[in-house]
């Protein structure tokens, strides 16, 4: 089969690999459609390796129909050769083939195009684990979403609206600010015009402080903005796009009762993966399939054209998730 391989060069290739080789316990998944990650770029640049076990190539989201399963999917008979699934991946989901833990399997949502379901696995169960598992999400919290055009924006901000949440989000520019207006955040904050400092103490002052911030950016602004959380608030660093180091004031922090979390969906075992899927089949898929959540999608690329997918990735100009086309 063919995959696509980081050539360690700058640069990405379609080529010839192996053909996977399942397990008692997967499936052989035929993909049909493979989505971007930001992930994929640090993997690309050699900072982000996949966890042991899994392939060398990209890949943490895709969507196929299953080819071949193995003895002990069988015996349990909840999987079958012919089933359509979409699938979390710790890495691989850039090629023909792909062998996936049947925890990691889940049932296409009605109504979605093979396309749309190569975009939930990873940012839907990372979503999750942010809002529901790591920040508590309640009706009537306030949640600040950085990064607003992002794939991981274009489902966090419905999914936490669908939920009750009022939600702040920021955007390096105007242009960003109108592509994202069909999100229906609460409060965009273009960050070219506005300080987010500044706005966090507004709304802080008036009555509605943020209560649980996703941040891909870190930076300095994290620590200028920690002080306007609202008391028992929860800032959840995932990337830090901006830079790594930032000055925080401690004692500000523990006198709100401000937690500072760092976590990733990546780095969890496959048993704990394979309960938060279960779980957000039960608590989202429903509302996936009446219209209130759905997946963004901003282009799809053939999967001989990974590089300059990811290249508009890195661009910073793409407002919702990016997918490959593996077979149609």
């Amino acid at each position: 089969m063919h995959a696509v391989l980081n050539g360690n060069d700058g640069h990405i290739y379609w080529r010839e690999v192996p053909d996977p080789v399942i397990a008692d316990d997967q499936v052989l998944l035929e993909v049909s459609a493979a989505a971007l990650n930001r992930a994929d770029l640090l993997q690309r640049e050699g900072s982000y390796p996949p966890p042991p076990g899994w392939p060398e190539w990209f890949g943490l989201e895709a969507a196929g129909t299953i080819v071949k399963v193995g003895s002990k999917v069988e015996a349990e008979g909840k999987w079958h050769v012919g089933d359509k699934a979409t699938a979390l991946l710790g890495g691989g989901g850039y090629a023909e083939y792909v062998a996936v833990p049947a925890g990691m399997l889940m049932p296409i949502p009605a109504g979605l195009s093979m396309v749309e379901a190569a975009a939930l696995p990873e940012v839907y169960g990372a979503a999750y684990l942010f809002l529901f598992m790591e920040g508590n999400l309640k009706a009537g919290d306030t949640l600040l979403m950085q990064a607003g055009a992002s794939g991981l924006a274009s489902v966090v901000i419905p999914m936490a609206k669908a939920f009750g949440a009022r939600v702040i989000t920021t955007v390096m520019n105007g242009e960003l600010a109108e592509a994202i207006q069909h999100l229906n955040a609460d409060r965009v904050v273009d960050t070219s015009k506005e300080d987010l400092a500044e706005v966090m103490k507004e709304e802080l002052e008036a009555g509605h402080g943020v209560d649980i911030c996703v941040d891909c950016l870190g930076g300095d602004t994290v620590g200028k903005c920690l002080p306007y959380m609202n008391f028992d608030g929860r800032w959840i660093m995932i990337a830090t796009l901006a830079g790594d180091p930032t000055n925080v004031d401690l004692r500000k922090m523990y006198v709100r009762g401000t937690r500072l979390i760092g976590t990733t969906l990546r780095r969890r075992s496959s048993e704990a993966k394979a309960k938060l899927l279960s779980d957000m089949v039960d608590l989202i898929w429903p509302k996936i399939e009446d219209g209130t959540i759905r997946p963004t999608i901003f282009k799809v690329f053939p999967i001989q054209e990974a590089e300059a997918a990811q290249d508009l990735m890195y661009s910073g100009k793409s407002a919702g998730k990016i997918v490959l086309t593996v077979k149609e």
